[in-house]
């Protein structure tokens, strides 16, 4: 658990970042499209929330391993990114070079981080 939440939380700060330093470069590249004007703020903003969630959800040394809290924000985060970036791509209106790999990425996380959140639900039963 604690090195999927790891690389999935590391996979988020750096979309962050990159959406801090230059939201028009990312947008590009997953949607086709740049923006600019209050895009610009918003991609910014979107880049400190992932920056936010990233960090939050990083397990530190002294992780439980019951705690799934990281494991479910990250888990509803990949779930509706994909199924938000598949929507746009199914559409073809917004459609970058990075689209398509950025929507399995985000689907094979979610799959990955379901699985750990049941198996660590299953866990807790059986402690009970």
């Amino acid at each position: 658990m604690k090195k999927l939440c790891d690389v999935a939380a590391f996979i988020e700060a750096a979309t962050g970042v990159a959406l801090m330093i230059d939201p028009s470069l990312v947008t590009g590249l997953l949607l086709g499209e740049s923006v600019s004007g209050v895009g610009i703020a918003l991609g910014r903003v979107a880049g400190f929330a992932l920056l936010a969630l990233g960090l939050a959800c990083r397990p530190g040394p002294d992780v439980v391993a019951d705690d799934s809290r990281a494991l479910r924000a990250l888990f509803i985060y990949n779930l509706l990114a994909t199924a938000y970036l598949a929507y746009l791509g199914i559409g073809g209106r917004s459609v970058g070079i990075l689209l398509w790999p950025a929507v399995a990425l985000h689907a094979v996380l979610t799959f990955l981080l379901a699985r750990a959140w049941i198996a660590g639900v299953r866990v807790k039963l059986v402690k009970q």
